[in-house]
């Protein structure tokens, strides 16, 4: 079976929908262990509800991004993971991850990649007036939003929402999506792997 390392680091809504489904059966991969980098992150709180193993990294305690990242790595190393997935993660991946795990870390971004990469995509695209946006699942490279896709979803804007309107309506289709796409990544890592 896959396993995978979801990275967050806020409340967890995405890892909670990822969980659910890992339980249920519908996601058949194991959830190894969540990584975060901060300590008063929810997600923490979730993953221990679930019985997953939980682990905060602060990155101030760290010489830089490479110490950082391979104090991650030996602790991915310790549990097997297979494959990473970026669920809600405010940071970005460097060199260390990503030569270990080539096209094997996967991001979920609220916006229909190229348009509105970065932090704050949900309030781009209504501060934009657009009448559509959507949500991106892509493998992790050096830049910013920009590895290959995966799979992406289009979301029409009704004019009359306001912004914490829109923001549910990309969140659900986030957790309608992204544990289907975990679950096409790790069925293509298990054939690789035959």
């Amino acid at each position: 079976m896959v396993k995978i390392a979801v990275f967050a680091s806020g409340s967890g809504t995405n890892l909670e929908e990822i969980l659910r489904h890992v339980e249920d059966g519908s996601l058949p991969v194991e959830a190894a262990c969540v990584i975060v980098d901060k300590e008063q992150a929810f997600a923490r709180v979730r993953a221990r509800n679930h019985g997953v193993p939980e682990y905060y990294f602060n990155p101030k305690a760290f010489s830089g991004k490479e110490a950082y990242e391979t104090a991650i790595l030996d602790v991915l190393k310790q549990h097997d993971v297979d494959l990473i997935v970026l669920s809600g993660y405010m940071r970005f991946i460097g060199k260390v991850l990503l030569e270990a795990y080539p096209n094997r870390i996967m991001n979920l971004h609220p916006a229909y990649l190229p348009e509105f990469p970065g932090a704050h995509s949900i309030q781009d695209a209504f501060e934009a007036g657009v009448s559509q946006t959507g949500v991106t699942v892509h493998f992790v490279d050096e830049g910013v939003d920009s590895g290959p896709i995966i799979r992406q979803e289009r979301l029409a804007i009704d004019p009359a929402w306001d912004l914490e309107t829109l923001e549910s309506h990309v969140h659900a289709l986030e957790y309608d999506l992204f544990w289907q796409v975990i679950r096409q990544v790790s069925e293509t890592i298990k054939e690789e792997e035959k």
